[in-house]
């Protein structure tokens, strides 16, 4: 696994929290909300309600201030 993966499949899946997280490909948020080793993707919600599920080299987290 990427450490990019990691992170967002370890604070979103074990410690429960939904991040904010950016496609570097199409430029869409979203908040994460869960992963697939297998596929290496990143479950996302996006604004608009609707699921996406994206391959983890094109997020990002989304830093907030």
């Amino acid at each position: 696994m990427k450490p990019v993966h990691s992170e967002i499949c370890d604070r979103t899946e074990r410690r429960d929290e939904r991040l904010q997280v950016r496609n570097r490909q199409t430029g869409e948020v979203g908040l994460s909300f869960g992963c697939t080793i297998e596929g290496d993707t990143v479950q996302v919600e996006l604004t608009d309600g609707s699921l996406d599920s994206w391959p983890e080299d094109d997020c990002e987290i989304v830093e907030t201030k």
